[in-house]
């Protein structure tokens, strides 16, 4: 966690502040159990993390990956 991440705004689509029922209780001290619609919403937030990150790798090999020598395959031929 970023300490931006504290003093901004939750993003839509991450984060539901409404379902937010992880509040803990004074002198409760028992574990909240996961829903089933908690799991899928936290499954699909990592698919999504994951789809995200795989973009940004992409890019990344686009932008700072070497460059094929002239003559292979995938050169660009002027």
């Amino acid at each position: 966690m970023l300490l931006e991440d504290i003093f901004s705004p939750p993003v839509n689509g991450l984060q539901d502040v409404n379902s937010d029922n992880s509040r803990p209780v004074y002198r409760t001290s028992r574990k909240t159990k996961l829903t089933l619609r908690q799991i899928r919403k936290l499954r699909r937030m990592l698919d999504v993390r994951t789809f995200e990150k795989q973009q940004y790798l992409e890019k990344l090999r686009k932008q700072y990956g070497a460059k094929p020598a002239e003559g292979q395959p995938g050169a660009p031929s002027l």
